[in-house]
């Protein structure tokens, strides 16, 4: 940038006023003309993996932005501003060292970093070829798409998923792949998540926090939670280490890892016993009431009991196939009523308690129990205070406080409305972390803490719901995509096991195995806790093509056999719609794009016109046109083609329209978006999803509570009929009588040690060898690997991972404040210098997750992992909402000094 010392005065100056404006000074300043002296503020989005989705003007002069700035201008003022230094700072990405410039083909070893620069042309050619050519000789599915983030990108990401559909490409989950899919929800309340927008907290009176660091994870909205305090909220953090979050609340609770569902469990039991539970929201909202045999631990049909079974063959034909007709005691009728699976409306009176015999229709008899008495009767036997503290209590603490404890905080959870709490990643990225969110939701439902303002239960991590139907633009001409299991794919050994084909019910796979991966906004060899499996696939050829699209040259794109030059978020047009508040917004181009990188859009509608010519669809072939959402678009860049005057700077400008169309076919005519257009977004900044709820405001199941409303609501872009199955009463379910369930002993939440049923079931002598937990945490300088080259975020580091260990740890290992250590298991070690920190528990090592290995001396932080799968995310498979998921902390280590 040449500046002269008066340009330099004027950027200064205006840097000092623009720090202390109203957001209107900035649409004033935005509607400037963009002379070469002039400065022009754009509003886009910051848009990585964290759910802040917050919105910044790009400050640009003469064609390169010079600052980043909150933009200040939400509607509502509580939400303003939004932003942290990782989004101030992202110009360092923009115009870093790694910014790729020019499509590359390697001419070195795969993970060498050795590329040739070349034309658009012949990367895009050879591309295509070599796709092709693996489709030809495996079959469509054996290319595998990683589609990583849709909220922070509707345009661009559903262009992949666009050409994924068109060829029949394997699609492989972002949610799962990051280990961010919490699974109890859908075995819970059948959905894919639901949580509070942040705005919410503070009309809590109770906040429970187990897990979530939202100081560090949550800078935008943390200061939500101190705003609760001062309304008088109680916060209370559960956690096995000390942290941030910890700080800031009333109480820290720690606890062993891994112990959240005893923990859950004996708050249950007082809650119960007391009886402080809230009986006329479990008799209507849960499954509760509903009888179980106790023969065969399935529930009790209608249609299998004698006096029921005429009117459960009506009822049943006016139902959908996806329900199902259960049975209740109505203590006002004395005799079994028929659940309606389609209202919550309640007619009856229905038994929580005791045992009962019924007559089936061939005339034998059945011991049946509600599902309230096995929980009450689970909870009292296995789950007293003492037995839980036996389990949750710290090593050097006492078991007998920590027992009153368990009684204090039910009694305080039960009695102060209302209540939320707060689940986090660290916490059900474990192999068991579906049944602490079953505990912790049992709590909630208890107390009747469903559905209104500030109650429920919230989970925070990624971007991944899909706010409203998208298929008129992800899918092509109606092609379904065919999406797999990413952790299938990493674990071949689960693949051939006895375990996988009992209780694999619909998991799809590629009858080839995946032999070509496309991937981007994304890290994989390097993120992810496949990586060294991703590693291993690439250096032996089972990868027989990979391609890589990105913006920038991370770790991941050297193992690339193409790397094609994408776009950052202030280089194009995009819709964004993310999870903590509900608003849609659009993403503007502050800038050309750099060098030759062009938007997403144009690399996969490319991609897509190279491979119908060498791919035998004459349907395709015709229809090509039709990839970009107005046909026009791709006739005029393709006639521009022929008579010689296509460049680069029309094909953006084509692009650039092309998104534009895409989002106005998305925002169509939905309910949630009515009204909603891309003229107003580009005028107004931020507009507030239309929610069926008081102002619009983000209250999960408000319609179940209020409206009567069968669960689930729907898990976008699932139809209802796939994810209502899970919940076949049409209410909060509890007891999951699925074979794999019964078999593992898990129809109602019960707390399972960690690395039992994983490391030391593989191998024994773990235990011995390997005591302490790997728990790789979100790092306050990152979002997950976005930001690790960023020079501001290093700088505050000093360039240095860290390990974070007890002090009684260091003592026995003689490791001193600052040393270089190695965290070891027998798949992998990583190094780092040592923290010791007297609030991380004796039992645990931590490592912030997202280094880039080219900053670790020594192995990617992921070779200790491994790529665990639960039987029970086999029940049933709806891509990111009920599959395998990543338990990235079930991981047993070692540390020793290097």
């Amino acid at each position: 940038m040449n500046v002269t010392r008066r340009d330099f005065v004027k950027l200064c100056a205006f840097g000092a006023i623009s720090a202390g404006v109203a957001s209107r000074y900035f649409q004033l300043a935005s509607s400037q003309s963009a002379g070469s002296d002039e400065i022009k503020m754009v509003r886009s989005t910051c848009s990585p993996n964290c759910t802040g989705a917050c919105a910044y003007h790009a400050m640009v002069y003469r064609g390169r932005i010079t600052s980043l700035i909150q933009a200040a201008d939400y509607p509502e003022s509580d939400y303003n501003p939004r932003g942290c230094l990782k989004g101030q700072s992202m110009v360092n990405l923009i115009y870093g060292p790694d910014r790729l410039k020019k499509p590359l083909i390697r001419v070195g070893e795969r993970g060498e970093g050795k590329f040739k620069a070349v034309s658009w042309d012949e990367a895009l050619d050879y591309a295509a070829e070599k796709l092709v050519e693996v489709m030809k000789k495996y079959g469509p599915d054996s290319i595998a798409l990683s589609i990583q983030v849709p909220g922070t990108g509707y345009v661009h990401k559903g262009a992949a998923i666009r050409l994924a559909s068109m060829f029949g490409w394997s699609v492989l989950h972002g949610y799962t792949m990051n280990g961010d899919l919490p699974a109890f929800w859908s075995q819970t309340f059948g959905v894919q998540t639901e949580e509070f927008e942040s705005l919410e907290w503070v009309n809590s009176r109770y906040i429970a926090v187990f897990g979530s660091n939202i100081l560090v994870t949550r800078l935008p909205d943390a200061k939500f939670l101190n705003i609760a305090k001062e309304r008088g909220a109680k916060v209370i953090m559960i956690d096995m280490n000390f942290t941030p979050t910890a700080a800031k609340a009333d109480e820290w609770i720690q606890i062993n890892p891994s112990t959240d569902a005893a923990f859950a469990l004996g708050i249950a039991n007082v809650i119960i016993n007391e009886r402080l539970y809230d009986e006329d929201f479990i008799k209507s909202y849960t499954d509760m009431p509903i009888l179980v045999r106790l023969d065969n631990h399935k529930r009790l049909r209608a249609y299998e009991v004698k006096e029921l079974k005429d009117e459960a063959e009506k009822l049943k034909k006016e139902i959908p196939e996806y329900r199902d007709l259960f049975v209740v005691y109505d203590v006002n009728e004395g005799r079994l009523k028929i659940v309606n699976p389609e209202t919550l409306e309640r007619d009856f009176e229905p038994a929580l308690e005791g045992e009962f015999e019924v007559e089936l229709v061939d005339g034998t008899t059945v011991k049946v129990k509600p599902v309230f008495q096995m929980i009450k009767e689970l909870v009292t036997n296995e789950y007293t205070p003492e037995r839980v503290a036996e389990i949750i209590t710290p090593p050097g603490r006492d078991k007998a406080e920590y027992a009153q404890l368990v009684r204090r905080i039910a009694r305080e959870m039960a009695t102060t409305k209302p209540l939320h709490i707060i689940y986090g990643a660290s916490n059900y990225q474990w192999f068991h972390g579906d049944l602490k969110g079953r505990a912790l939701a049992l709590i909630v439902a208890l107390t009747g803490n469903i559905g209104k303002p500030g109650a429920g239960i919230s989970t925070y991590a990624g971007q991944f719901k899909i706010r409203w139907p998208l298929g008129m633009w992800w899918l092509f001409k109606g092609r379904k995509t065919n999406w797999v299991t990413y952790l299938l794919w990493m674990n071949k050994e689960y693949r051939q096991s006895e375990e996988f084909k009992k209780y694999n019910r619909e998991t799809p796979y590629p009858k080839n195995d995946v032999k070509a991966f496309v991937f981007g906004w994304n890290n994989p060899f390097d993120q992810h806790n496949m990586a060294n499996k991703l590693k291993e696939m690439a250096k032996s050829g089972e990868l027989e093509f990979i391609l890589a699209i990105d913006f920038q040259a991370t770790t991941s794109t050297k193992w690339a056999d193409v790397v094609l030059p994408g776009v950052a978020w202030y280089e194009k047009y995009e819709l964004t719609a993310t999870i903590l508040h509900p608003y849609v917004q659009m993403q503007q181009p502050a800038i050309e794009p750099l060098f030759e990188c062009m938007p997403e859009i144009w690399i996969f509608k490319e991609l897509a016109k190279r491979m119908v010519a060498k791919w035998n669809d004459e349907e395709l072939k015709a229809q090509i046109a039709e990839f970009y959402p107005d046909p026009a678009l791709f006739e005029k860049e393709e006639n521009a083609r022929k008579n010689g005057t296509w460049s680069l700077k029309l094909a953006r400008e084509i692009a650039h329209e092309a998104s534009l169309k895409a989002t106005e076919l998305m925002l169509g005519k939905h309910e949630l978006t009515k009204g909603i257009t891309l003229e107003r977004l580009l005028k107004e900044g931020a507009i507030r999803l239309n929610l069926p709820t008081p102002d619009k405001r983000q209250i999960p199941f408000w319609e179940q509570i209020h409206e009567k409303k069968p669960f689930p609501p729907p898990s976008f872009p699932a139809p209802l009929a796939k994810t209502a199955r899970f919940v076949k009463s049409g209410r909060i379910e509890f007891y999951k009588e699925e074979d794999v369930f019964i078999d593992f002993g898990e129809t109602l939440p019960v707390h399972k040690d960690p690395f039992v049923d994983t490391e030391y079931k593989v191998n024994p002598q773990a235990k011995n060898k390997y005591k302490y937990a790997f728990i790789t945490r979100n790092a306050l300088y990152r979002v997950h690997s976005t930001h690790s080259n960023n020079i501001t975020m290093l700088e505050l580091q000093d360039f240095r991972p860290r390990v974070w260990m007890n002090p009684e740890t260091a003592k026995e290992k003689g490791i001193k404040p600052g040393d270089l250590v190695e965290v070891y298991n027998d798949r992998g070690k990583v190094r780092g210098y040592a923290v010791i920190d007297p609030g991380i528990h004796p039992r645990v090592i931590i490592f912030e997750q997202g280094w880039w290995s080219r900053y670790l001396r020594g192995d990617s932080y992921n070779t200790l992992t491994f790529p665990w799968i639960k039987a029970v995310h086999l029940a049933y498979f709806v891509p990111g909402i009920w599959e395998p998921t990543t338990a990235w902390n079930e991981c047993a280590c070692d540390v020793r000094k290097v």
